[in-house]
């Protein structure tokens, strides 16, 4: 990402002093020079370093949650206070900042794949036990204001923008590709809808994995990209392609359904009046298949909110830029914040109740025209139908009305006459 460090990337606070990066192979400690200087700290002395990992092993089996502990991995540690590290090939870089100040630990490695150095990472600030002070209970409705008002909201906002965008872009690709689709041969027809679809039964990792390969510095199509110097790969617009990925399906799907199911001798008369597929398209197709269409586009954009494979995979990490609300959860998790977790899992459980309550109520407001006879937008094509019917079409052409039972009786007693002969 432009501005950005280059390596696998962990947002920490400002106020970190000690750093714990366990790997498959070892354990690096980093204990900030600040709290050296100040704590009289001596990473390198035996009795130190015993003190400072028996503390460390302690933090880590309280706030490990049910995973894999420190003091039960049986591997050497190794702790520094330099800036930079290096060690089985990987550098550590305790103090990196980001285009926007943001700071980071970032590991990497000369062979490219710098997701070895760390299998997670921990963070602390290092204080003396007397200015520790013990806070006194709180009103519950207190401590409900203090967590709230002490979120950091941006992921909140990063997931309504990025879906909103994609939305867009996958309502118009999505009807586009259905109504297109409608018009080939059977043959074709299932290639094409093969190909549209396969997001949608694709592990999201597998779509992200594919989008990293097509615009990453190894195809040609990232590398033209990148030499007219547009970067894709881990940035929001990276952010924004894959939830149109993984939510164009739905509404591609919902689409060619809701078309499909459209009487095709009333699209034939449309035609037998002279109507062009664009009209017959806005004014027949979208206002009788719309009901299917809005239902397949919340669907879709609650699936565009709840992305995190395919994102995490192709845009990363970065707050305030890619990181969306599933992300957010699991950043969280991982580094201890539960509380903030569960909190962003109940918006996603609000969110993903009221759009199912949503569909509920559409589908059967729409239902009720439906047990009543024509729907609303049916009555009124219908009767656009009828007024031009018996008059020449604004859009050329005669237009005659057939009467199918006369025509029917004609033709039955044109065939007895010619059997008769």
């Amino acid at each position: 990402m432009e501005g950005q460090p280059e390596g696998y990337r962990f947002p920490v606070d400002e106020d970190v002093d000690l750093v714990v990066a366990p790997a498959a192979d070892r354990v690096v400690v980093w204990v900030s020079p600040k709290a050296v200087e100040k704590y009289g700290l001596d990473p390198q002395d035996n009795e130190c370093a015993s003190g400072l990992k028996a503390l460390v092993c302690e933090l880590d089996s309280a706030n490990c949650m049910g995973g894999a502990r420190l003091e039960d991995m049986d591997l050497p540690w190794y702790a520094t206070t330099e800036a930079a590290f290096n060690v089985g090939g990987y550098t550590y870089a305790f103090d990196e900042r980001g285009a926007n100040g943001d700071r980071y630990v970032v590991i990497a490695s000369a062979s490219g794949d710098a997701k070895g150095g760390a299998r997670w990472l921990d963070s602390a600030q290092i204080v003396e036990a007397s200015s520790v002070v013990m806070q006194d209970e709180q009103e519950p409705l207190a401590s409900l204001v203090a967590f709230l008002t002490g979120i950091d909201y941006r992921p909140l906002w990063v997931s309504i923008k990025t879906s909103g965008l994609a939305l867009v872009i996958a309502f118009a690709l999505g009807l586009f590709a259905a109504w297109k689709t409608m018009g080939t041969t059977s043959r074709v027809k299932g290639l094409l809808d093969s190909a549209f679809t396969i997001p949608m039964v694709l592990p999201p990792t597998v779509c992200g994995f594919l989008l990293l390969m097509l615009f990453g510095r190894s195809t040609g199509v990232g590398q033209w990209l990148i030499a007219h110097g547009i970067s894709i790969v881990f940035t929001w617009p990276a952010a924004v392609i894959s939830a149109v990925v993984v939510s164009f399906p739905l509404v591609y799907r919902t689409a060619l359904g809701a078309f499909e199911s459209l009487d095709t001798q009333m699209l034939d008369a449309a035609r037998t009046l002279g109507w062009s597929e664009r009209r017959i398209f806005a004014k027949l197709m979208m206002p009788l298949g719309w009901p299917s269409i809005a239902a397949g586009t919340v669907l879709a954009f609650a699936r565009a909110m709840g992305e995190f494979g395919c994102t995490l995979f192709f845009a990363g990490n970065y707050a305030g830029i890619t990181q969306t609300i599933p992300i957010a959860i699991y950043f969280e998790w991982m580094g201890g914040n539960i509380s903030v977790a569960l909190f962003w899992v109940v918006v996603v459980i609000a969110f993903s109740f009221l759009v199912i309550l949503f569909i509920n109520m559409y589908t059967a407001h729409s239902q009720k025209y439906r047990e009543r006879g024509l729907s609303r937008a049916e009555r009124k094509r219908a009767k656009e139908l009828a007024d031009t019917a018996d008059s020449l079409d604004p859009v050329g052409g005669d237009a005659l009305r057939i009467d199918r039972e006369a025509l029917a009786e004609l033709m039955r007693d044109d065939a007895t006459l010619q059997g008769g002969r």
